[in-house]
């Protein structure tokens, strides 16, 4: 009888500890407005175009700041010795294929490998024999960009060594990065019609319908949804029996047919989307039939890392307190993060160690290798490896990362392979997934997907996309997932930035430095670059207080947002820019709400009531 007391004493005093406390957060500052919401087709172009010259102008400072460190780290690790000099140089180009020549010069000494690239009027010998002089009297050197006869495009840097006169590096830089960021974010920031409609068989169509509309230019994708042409999702009411399903393969002349769940898509040799829509609808019972749509790409004690790049180029983890932040959770590595993007470079130098198995939904036989860019700036934003003296530092410092494919190398990808995505993710142990990715259509059997991984306590963050337009975009709009816009160094909204009445949080996203393919450095904006930075934060809150469920980790990141704009929620800010420091401190605290009270004290009464059988 007293033990049963004992355990009846230990409930109740836990039921009250359970009890939420007063509020933890101080009424808000009023704010001004954003200065930047909508704009003239002309002067959207302009800003984004700006935004794009800032990226390719930021790569290129980042590579050339990477590059001298490496050089750096040689001069220190060879000490005089041409054997050594040698090996390093070997292994530094190995590991980073844009260096195309590298000479170490100590006094009369050299070492010299690879090749110069072919120039007229023997332009690249001449900037090389000026960086070798400049060397030798201990300064620095750096070319103006130039472009070989190869078509790509080069500089040369030179490097002395701080401590050993005569001593130094003198390497030829291959950037033909510039122009893969200019083409990424040209895509990105919906500059160019994107997707191009023969590159992937679709059709441009007002949202959540199929009547057709033609996409000249990138002002016009802000009022656009896609969807492949002959194909159809279909959920049928009652499950079909194997002889129905042949039927409906042969009345629609199919040449393929998918199936997640009870969910189908269809894809027909001839006939369009619109014909197989009414088809379905008028010949079998369904609870929703829909095209096909396409989705695309759209980031205490104060510890400051010594990551490379971080000082000087990371403005935006000092921005949202993530240092002050480090120090109450640096992440778990139990807590994965799932990144729903165009793969990875899972050797990259600054994410070793970080990924753990995905899966390539695009084509299953391959690894989830990234032939874009925008998967592993994604995840740089979430995990580079901290304090490693290595280029970039990510918000997490330990959260594993899972590479989920489900965009191809144009960046594009169904709903079929987001959905399929999610559910992979979800059934592999992801806490949280990241969708830097998104479209103007709602679609249903996506919708499923997303309800799937919700009742499964997944925490689901998307990117609001980047047509400076209130148009909700899905999956950000839909109410299980966390919408996240985009902030300046200014802590403004960003051009580019959509808005509206989903938003629940902004992050930055302007000129954002993160890891990108071929071991590099990259600079890129967009709301895909503020939508990993609050994926990271949902993963630290659930590292710090795994007890809380996906709502409460979506309630704590907007209550500890840092107001902007108008008072209180605003289209623009949501519930304000991200506070790593504070989230962190509610989450370590957090007693929950009345809402989620009942679900909690069942929780940690099952947890007593368990150890207690025991």
């Amino acid at each position: 009888m007293r033990r049963k007391w004992v355990g009846a004493l230990t409930i109740l005093a836990l039921a009250a500890l359970l009890i939420p406390t007063t509020p933890l957060f101080a009424p808000k500052e009023v704010k001004k407005e954003p200065q930047s919401s909508s704009f003239s087709a002309k002067r959207e172009h302009t800003l984004k175009m700006a935004a794009v010259q800032s990226d390719m102008k930021a790569t290129a400072m980042l590579c050339a700041a990477e590059c001298s460190k490496d050089f750096q780290k040689l001069m220190n690790a060879a000490m005089g010795s041409k054997e050594t000099a040698s090996k390093q140089i070997n292994h530094m180009m190995h590991e980073h294929m844009h260096m195309s020549y590298i000479s170490w010069i100590s006094g009369k000494r050299s070492v010299d490998r690879g090749s110069l690239p072919q120039t007229d009027n023997n332009q690249v010998e001449g900037y090389v024999k000026d960086a070798k002089a400049q060397v030798g009297k201990g300064a620095k050197y750096e070319s103006d960009s130039f472009t070989a006869k190869d078509g790509s495009r080069y500089m040369v840097l030179g490097v002395p060594d701080a401590k050993h006169a005569g001593i130094g590096v003198v390497g030829v830089i291959k950037q033909d990065i510039l122009k893969s960021v200019e083409q990424h974010q040209m895509r990105n920031l919906r500059l160019i019609p994107y997707p191009a409609e023969g590159n992937y068989k679709i059709e441009s169509v007002t949202p959540n319908s199929t009547n057709d509309i033609t996409v000249r230019s990138g002002e016009d994708n802000g009022n656009a949804s896609h969807y492949h042409i002959r194909d159809v999702v279909v959920h049928f009411t009652n499950p079909l029996t194997p002889a129905e399903l042949d039927r409906v393969k042969r009345e629609i002349n199919a040449i393929s047919m998918k199936q997640v769940g009870d969910t189908f898509i269809f894809r027909s040799r001839n006939i369009e989307t619109d014909q197989l829509v009414q088809y379905f609808k008028q010949t079998w019972n369904t609870e929703y039939t829909e095209p096909h749509y396409l989705y695309m790409t759209n980031d205490s004690t104060t510890i400051v890392p010594n990551d490379a790049l971080y000082s000087e180029y990371q403005w935006n983890l000092p921005s949202i307190e993530t240092e002050k932040g480090w120090s109450i959770s640096k992440g778990n590595k139990e807590v994965v993060i799932a990144v729903l993007d165009t793969g990875v470079q899972s050797n990259h130098p600054d994410l070793k160690g970080k990924i753990t198995t995905g899966i390539n939904i695009v084509d299953e036989a391959a690894e989830p290798d990234d032939d874009v860019g925008h998967g592993t700036h994604v995840s740089g934003i979430i995990g580079a490896t901290v304090n490693n003296n290595e280029g970039v530092a990510g918000l997490s410092w330990y959260n594993k990362i899972m590479p989920v494919k489900v965009l191809d190398s144009s960046g594009a990808g169904s709903t079929y392979s987001v959905a399929q995505g999610i559910i992979w993710a979800v059934d592999h142990g992801a806490k949280v997934i990241n969708m830097s990715l998104g479209n103007y259509a709602q679609a249903d059997f996506l919708h499923d997907a997303i309800k799937y991984a919700y009742e499964h306590d997944v925490v689901m963050i998307a990117a609001s996309g980047n047509d400076n337009t209130d148009r909700p975009g899905y999956p950000a709009a839909y109410p299980e997932v966390f919408a996240v816009a985009a902030t300046d160094s200014n802590k403004e909204k960003a051009s580019f930035s959509n808005y509206g009445n989903y938003i629940d949080v902004a992050a930055p996203g302007d000129s954002i430095a993160s890891t990108y393919p071929g071991s590099q450095y990259a600079a890129l904006s967009g709301t895909s670059m503020a939508s990993p930075h609050v994926a990271a934060l949902a993963g630290l809150i659930r590292s710090v207080n795994p007890e809380l469920t996906n709502v409460e980790v979506m309630e704590l990141m907007r209550k500890s947002a840092i107001d902007l704009g108008a008072e209180g929620k605003d289209d623009y800010f949501g519930y304000g820019e991200i506070d790593i420091d504070k989230a962190l401190q509610a989450a370590s605290k957090f007693g929950g709400t009345l809402q989620t009270y009942p679900e909690q004290v069942k929780r940690r009464l099952d947890k007593i009531a368990s150890s207690y059988k025991k």
